[in-house]
């Protein structure tokens, strides 16, 4: 037997600052709002894949332990996007042979880290 089907993921997250966050995932990501519920807000980053960031006083200072990943074939296209709108990175893009991707890195301003990567691997290319 199999489980019943999944039809959409949310990752939701903590946040100070939801008005910085908003504008960072809406004016620099430039991620749709699917949903606005006041102190939360949710971002569509896939068909059917969804961030959402609520606002808690007890939100960690810098968050440890959490990464957030984009997996797209446009790993540089995203990286200058990102740079033209001032995002500084912590990793340019390279390839990890550890884990054959192609991955860049850089920060929210809640301190999450975010990474943007492309599979090598070819058994991913029907994944994505």
């Amino acid at each position: 037997m199999t489980h019943p089907p999944i039809h959409q993921h949310t990752t939701f997250l903590y946040t100070r600052d939801l008005i910085a966050t908003a504008h960072f995932y809406e004016d620099v990501m430039d991620l749709q709002l699917a949903l606005d519920q006041d102190d939360c807000r949710i971002y569509r980053v896939g068909r059917d894949a969804f961030l959402g960031f609520c606002e808690r006083k007890e939100a960690p200072v810098h968050p440890a332990g959490v990464i957030l990943t984009i997996v797209t074939k446009e790993v540089d296209r995203w990286h200058d996007y990102l740079s033209g709108r001032g995002i500084t990175f912590e990793k340019e893009p390279v390839y990890n042979p550890k884990y054959d991707i192609y991955h860049c890195m850089f920060r929210d301003p809640n301190g999450y880290l975010i990474e943007i990567q492309r599979f090598e691997d070819p058994a991913w290319e029907d994944v994505v």
